[in-house]
This record gives C-alpha cells, sequence and structure tokens, in this order.
C-alpha cells in the first residue's frame, strides 16, 4: 500500500473539494434516487461558493487524504458542535474515499486521524450521521466503537426523501 497523507484542504484547494465531493457524494448515492434530483443536490451543496463559506467557518475543518499526491478521501469535521447527549462533542459530517480505494487502508487512516484530533481536543463524544442503509459503512464505523442510536434526521437529495442515523463513540 502507498503512505496516505492527510492534509488540511485550504482555500487553494477549492477546485479539487468540488470535484472530489461532487465525485464521492455521486458515486455513494447514484441510483438512490433521480439523476434530476442527484444533478441538483450536488449543485446546490457542491457548488464554489458553498464550499467557500463552509472553508472559512471556523468550526469546520476539512482535510484531503492523499496517495502519490492524489486526491483518494476526503472529510470534514465540525468543531464545537452542539453538545450530543450533554457532552462536548465533534461531528465527522463528511467522510468518502474514492471507489478504487476502498479496501486499501485510506478509510482507516482517515477515521485514526478524525479520533486522535478529537481526543487531542478534549472532546467526550464523537458523532457522525450515515444513511440508514449503509451498512458497508455502518460496519466500519463500529469497528472504531461507534454505536447507533435512536437519534435519526432527514437527508433528502432532491425530493426523494432519504435517512441518516446518528453513530457516536464515547471518547472519556
Amino acid at each position: 500500500m502507498n503512505e496516505i497523507i492527510i492534509k488540511e484542504v485550504v482555500l487553494d484547494d477549492l477546485k479539487e473539494l468540488v470535484s472530489i465531493s461532487k465525485k464521492t457524494f455521486y458515486d455513494a448515492f447514484v441510483g438512490t434516487c433521480t439523476p434530476a434530483d442527484m444533478d441538483s443536490f450536488l449543485e446546490q451543496y457542491y457548488n464554489e461558493i458553498v464550499l467557500t463559506e463552509e472553508l472559512k467557518n471556523p468550526n469546520y475543518k476539512f482535510y484531503f487524504a492523499l496517495s502519490n499526491n492524489a486526491i483518494v478521501g476526503y472529510s470534514t469535521i465540525a468543531l464545537n458542535q452542539a453538545p450530543f447527549e450533554n457532552k462536548k462533542a465533534i461531528e465527522l459530517k463528511r467522510f468518502y474515499i474514492i471507489e478504487t480505494q476502498h479496501g486499501k487502508g485510506v478509510a482507516q487512516i482517515m477515521m485514526e486521524h478524525y479520533l486522535n484530533m478529537a481526543k487531542s481536543l478534549h472532546y467526550e463524544i464523537a458523532y457522525l450521521g450515515v444513511w440508514e442503509y449503509n451498512y458497508r459503512a455502518q460496519n466500519f464505523y463500529k469497528k472504531y466503537g461507534f454505536a447507533l442510536t435512536n437519534l435519526k434526521h432527514s437527508f433528502p437529495v432532491g425530493n426523494t426523501p432519504q435517512t441518516d442515523t446518528y453513530m457516536k463513540k464515547i471518547l472519556v
């Protein structure tokens, strides 16, 4: 396996962030909604204006996973979230790996980065939302000590209703 390097995303990386955001979301959810809903969603949430604002938000951190200087994954971490179950909380908002990189250790390195960050910043709980039918991802998160909760939220893709379920990991 090639060495995986985690790099914080900066504004100069905007075009690459837009590109990987659209590609990985499309690959993860193609076939779960209409093509029109997918196109609408990608344009609404993964455009330069929206991602620039998110990059400027001091409570969001974006990271690329690089292999041989190629972007093979990315994550978005939300710091200083409202308490989750009355604990100081950090959220993994986005966690995507290029499909050709699945099973090659990229996700493990990215998850370790997230959890190490959470611990070093003294968060009490780490949490994330995952599509209710993404059992592969849920099983991956369970390997890192995340547990399903009863909390869910609506995550429509265009006019196609979808639901995310929250998973949490107690850190202290």
